[in-house]
């Protein structure tokens, strides 16, 4: 098949793709996807700030820093929409990698100051 004809049906396949992700997504509860976001942004933060398999090539903790201040957001904001048993978990959690931020840091952020703390307060 030439590449002008794997182009035509990868396009060709693209909208119902979409639309069977649609569906799929229509059929997920509001808190499942919160909390999937949730553990995505954790991960990633946990990666950037060291805590990881490499961190000598992984740690990044600008990237990190924006990661937490996102969690920090999301749980905020949704831990009401959530039940506690998520929402405690998913602090912790995000205690974890802002704890993990401040010792990486060769300058640490004053307290209340550092990642996501103006949302969940000084984690020192």
């Amino acid at each position: 098949m030439s590449e002008n004809a794997e182009d035509q049906q990868i396009s060709n396949d693209a909208p119902e793709s979409v639309a069977d992700a649609a569906r799929d997504i229509a059929d997920v509860a509001a808190v499942e996807i919160i909390t999937t976001a949730a553990v995505h942004l954790l991960s990633a933060a946990a990666v950037k700030v060291g805590l990881a398999d490499d961190p000598e090539n992984q740690i990044d903790l600008d990237e990190a820093r924006k990661l937490i201040n996102a969690l920090a957001g999301l749980i905020t904001a949704g831990a009401p929409e959530v039940s506690d048993m998520h929402a405690r978990s998913l602090r912790d959690g995000l205690r974890s990698v802002q704890l993990a931020f401040r010792e990486a840091s060769q300058v640490p952020d004053a307290p209340g100051a550092g990642p996501g703390e103006k949302y969940t307060g000084s984690v020192i």
